[in-house]
């Protein structure tokens, strides 16, 4: 059941998707957005669902644009064009997407035993791979789950890597449930 009440995140992400799959543009934000987002920096996951499935997933987790605002705007584009795991989404998927976004909180060192899947997204790292993974997803119950599909995202097959972890503040077009990333 889609929310009726206003949500500037998910109305600005629907609006850059839109500008980008019907016209190739990539929009300012609109004049208008609220100041919190155009005032703060953090990193932000874009996640796109059709009928309940993942459609496409990008982000970043740490702030590569002036603002909350604009990488709102370009991790919707490029959840819907890039993610490799799905061809660019059509102009005719549109009426039948949900999207939902994550601001992520600050990135803190972390052990095994600090995590909880329902509450802390984690980050795997060795050398120069990283792999993340979003608290809250449908199908990801323990934290050795959560932290074994981080580190095959990463292609990281040995055990000893550095975590860190995250929260984050989720905003969805659907009532709060649980999202495949």
């Amino acid at each position: 059941m889609p929310k009726l009440d206003y949500d500037p995140y998910t109305v600005l992400a629907r609006a850059g998707l839109m500008s980008f799959i019907t016209s190739g543009t990539h929009m300012d934000p609109p004049c208008g957005t609220p100041s919190k987002l155009l005032e703060t920096r953090a990193g932000v996951f874009v996640s796109i669902h059709k009928h309940g499935e993942l459609r496409g997933c990008m982000g970043t987790i740490q702030p590569a644009y002036s603002s909350v605002a604009k990488e709102i705007i370009e991790n919707a584009i490029a959840a819907s064009s890039r993610d490799p795991r799905f061809p660019p989404i059509e102009v005719k998927e549109l009426s039948s997407i949900d999207i939902s976004i994550d601001v992520l909180g600050s990135l803190e060192p972390a052990e095994k035993r600090d995590l909880d899947p329902d509450r802390f997204g984690v980050v795997v790292s060795e050398g120069e791979r990283c792999g993340v993974l979003l608290p809250r997803l449908d199908g990801v119950d323990t934290v050795e789950d959560q932290l074994a599909i981080a580190a095959r995202k990463a292609g990281i097959s040995d055990t000893a890597y550095h975590i860190q972890k995250f929260e984050v503040r989720r905003y969805s077009e659907l009532d709060d449930k649980p999202v495949r990333s």
